[in-house]
């Protein structure tokens, strides 16, 4: 039999096993959970079926319910990723800059992160109210510091002869930046934002948990108190999903960008 190896290790049929894999454990993953809920004896509002997960979650589909609660938990989320990742590149560029700075702001940097942003996050709806702002805030801070560790090690962490030989060309401040030091940081500062990216997401619901007219984390805190555990689980997935979602956005946009170390 004549086998080509060229057809077997094509990237496109890697591809396409790849999928099919995660199908598979897909397929596993829900029949040991439907044999599990029906066998196991546990109750049904403790663990129920995939199947009466999807009957519930068609249901929030059709009432148009699912889709405003998961619309404001996105906002939230894209929201603060966004104000999140612009204060902490900046600073933390600033910061790279500047060890006097880094002194200043070090001690106040390491305190922020030894309060967790649960203990504060009710502090925070309390303060500014029960609307999106709050939301937006909680995750801004919880996307903050690793986003900013990452910029500031991303930046220290080009060559010195880089900066020597665009001395020698005699580049401007603005060249340096552009030719230089974002190429050489944009790798470590894309793992940094890879985690922001779902740990944003975990900042959204956690302050609708707290407090929120709608949003995943009230759909939660609803269904929770009139026992539609069907209806947790559906939010659980759809906050899953989200940050499968943002991460594989952050990941494309990681392959893009770094495309020329593919290359090279």
């Amino acid at each position: 039999m004549d086998i080509n190896p060229i057809k077997i290790f094509h990237p496109s049929a890697a591809k396409r096993n790849r999928m099919w894999l995660r199908l598979l454990s897909l397929g596993l993953g829900l029949l040991c959970w439907q044999v599990t809920s029906v066998f196991s004896g546990v109750e049904v509002f403790i663990l129920p079926s995939p199947l009466a997960v999807w009957s519930r979650f068609m249901v929030a589909v059709q009432d148009g319910s699912l889709f405003r609660d998961i619309g404001v938990t996105l906002s939230e989320v894209v929201l603060g990723l966004i104000v999140g990742v612009t204060l902490a590149t900046i600073l933390g560029y600033s910061v790279a800059k500047s060890r006097a700075l880094e002194q200043v702001l070090s001690p106040y940097l390491v305190a922020s992160q030894a309060i967790p942003v649960v203990a504060i996050a009710p502090l925070l709806v309390l303060w500014f109210g029960y609307g999106m702002f709050s939301k937006v805030l909680i995750c801004a801070l919880i996307v903050f510091f690793p986003v900013l560790i990452n910029t500031i090690v991303g930046i220290r962490a080009v060559p010195r002869a880089f900066y020597d030989l665009m001395d020698s060309l005699r580049a401007t401040r603005k060249q340096i930046l552009t030719k230089v030091e974002i190429p050489a940081a944009l790798p470590i500062f894309l793992g940094g934002l890879r985690i922001g990216a779902t740990l944003s997401v975990i900042g959204a619901v956690v302050g609708e948990l707290i407090g929120s007219k709608y949003g995943l984390g009230n759909l939660i805190n609803r269904a929770r108190v009139g026992y539609d555990m069907p209806m947790v689980y559906v939010a659980v997935f759809m906050l899953i999903f989200l940050a499968l979602g943002l991460y594989g956005i952050v990941a494309r946009a990681e392959k893009k960008l770094l495309r020329w170390q593919e290359e090279k």
